[in-house]
């Protein structure tokens, strides 16, 4: 009886234990393991870092992602390292891809370690759909699923070649239009999928957009969303730049004749503004459906974009410069653990949100990566990783920056800049050979030339061969590439 007695006695404590620990204090609890967080990353096309309300601009209308700064950190000085050629867009995603960077990547990733690899060792289920540049073969190793996916740099908006991942390959193109649509909708299509399933593991999605990249053809409902009148020129605006560097018919610089004319710059931040609006509605549906789907709260959002973008500024148009406009983007992060409505002024590159991403998810440090992560940046307890920033374009210029001041190089002119950025962001003033700034202009000297043997960049200081600066663009003959419909056709190559 008394055996019975005690089984009975325990069945009730048993019984009971459920009922008594839900009044213990938090702290005498047992702590439940933390899930790890889903991943959305969404990255934008050569979308400058000042080309969101959230930024100070006043005339491109950006709220859900404006939203995502709000809710999460703001990286005001994230930079692509820069490029081996003209299409910055395959190294800067190579680089992001890997964690390494310029001078340790090329842009087909074959063989190299990758951040949705390192994810799906470590329990994710690995999604993407959009632009990538970087090789079919390399996307299939990457990512367990995957759909609309666009190999290649670029395509008419309204005609872009998209493939799906079946059993592990990508299959034939087919033709689909307008591309955020498409690319919204593959990631929609995906996050109702997982929302429907056994969510057994959490999500990494990718969602690489082609917008705001030319062809500057915005969607028809788009088109004249900001009235070309209502467009401010860029505070560094110039009909053409002040001297030749190398790149003066690159593809991006066809895209409008010489001399730049106010007019031809406002209608290209109008569609460039039309297309940045309708990729933030986009984004904006996908939140939505996170937040519908009961999986807003335990994911962690980047926004970023390749590389930035000229638009009139310089008198350019393209990104093949290191003026701040091409080379910064922007770095919005966002999700369980990231503090709120606060801006980071640390210097960062793109190929530091791959071992970032590691260590807020909790996964282990990534091997063989030269990006850094920015953890402690993001929780206030550090206020930065590096001192200074190094920026490279093909063998044609090089930037070193501080904090407060940078120089520019362009080692085939024998020619240097000098901008003081907190005086002048617009970098319009070269202070390079006044006798004031002699010692300043030779310190960063030798931290640019620090920076090269530290990357591996084997570019000299000044070229054997130097060529001159004078030149006159309005003799160069535009031509036009096979992406441009009508629309920009009529708008920006007819006489």
């Amino acid at each position: 009886m008394k055996s019975f007695a005690s089984l009975r006695w325990l069945w009730a404590v048993l019984l009971a234990a459920p009922l008594f620990l839900q009044y213990l204090p938090e702290k005498q609890r047992a702590p439940k393991p933390a899930a790890k967080p889903n991943i959305l990353f969404i990255f934008a096309d050569d979308q400058r870092a000042d080309a969101l309300g959230i930024a100070g601009n006043t005339v491109v209308k950006t709220p859900n992602i404006d939203q995502l700064a709000k809710s999460g950190t703001r990286f005001a000085n994230c930079y692509v390292m820069g490029g081996h050629h003209g299409a910055i867009c395959a190294p800067s995603r190579a680089m992001l891809m890997s964690g390494k960077s310029l001078f340790h990547v090329y842009d087909v990733l074959d063989g190299v370690h990758t951040m949705p690899q390192h994810f799906a060792e470590n329990g994710y289920e690995t999604f993407g759909t959009g632009k990538w540049h970087n090789g079919g073969p390399t996307f299939e190793a990457s990512f367990q699923k995957g759909k609309a996916v666009m190999l290649g740099g670029m395509s008419d908006h309204f005609q872009v070649p998209v493939r799906d991942l079946n059993n592990g390959k990508l299959g034939e193109p087919v033709v689909k239009g307008f591309s955020t649509d498409i690319f919204t909708e593959a990631a929609l299509s995906y996050i109702d999928e997982y929302a429907k399933g056994k969510k057994a593991n959490p999500f990494f999605c990718y969602i690489a957009y082609t917008a705001p990249h030319d062809p500057r053809s915005p969607r028809e409902d788009y088109i004249g969303k900001y009235p070309e009148k209502d467009i401010p020129l860029p505070g560094n605006f110039k009909p053409v730049h002040p001297f030749d560097y190398g790149e003066a018919q690159v593809r991006d610089e066809n895209l409008a004749p010489w001399p730049r004319t106010p007019e031809v710059v406002k209608a290209t931040l109008s569609d460039y503004y039309g297309l940045i609006s309708h990729l933030d509605a986009r984004v904006g549906d996908i939140i939505q459906s996170l937040k519908e789907k009961g999986l807003y709260d335990n994911t962690i959002i980047v926004y970023a974009a390749d590389n930035g973008l000229a638009v009139g500024s310089h008198g350019l148009l393209g990104k093949q410069s290191l003026y701040e406009h091409s080379m910064k983007v922007p770095f919005i992060i966002t999700g369980p653990g990231i503090p709120q409505s606060r801006v980071s002024n640390a210097l960062v590159y793109l190929y530091d949100i791959f071992p970032t991403l590691a260590s807020v998810a909790g996964l282990p440090k990534p091997e063989a990566v030269d990006g850094k992560s920015l953890s402690e940046v993001i929780s206030g307890k550090s206020r930065g990783v590096r001192e200074s920033s190094f920026t490279a374009y093909r063998n044609l210029i090089r930037a070193v920056r501080d904090e407060e001041w940078k120089l520019i190089r362009y080692p085939n002119r024998d020619y240097t800049q000098l901008f003081n950025l907190k005086k002048d962001p617009l970098e319009l003033e070269n202070l390079s050979g006044k006798a004031e700034y002699r010692q300043k202009e030779e310190s960063l000297k030798k931290l640019l030339i620090q920076w090269q043997q530290q990357t591996g960049d084997t570019a000299a200081y000044t070229a054997k061969t130097i060529l001159p600066l004078q030149y006159d663009p309005t003799k160069a003959e535009r031509t036009m590439d096979k992406f441009q419909p009508k629309y920009t056709q009529d708008r920006y190559f007819k006489k």
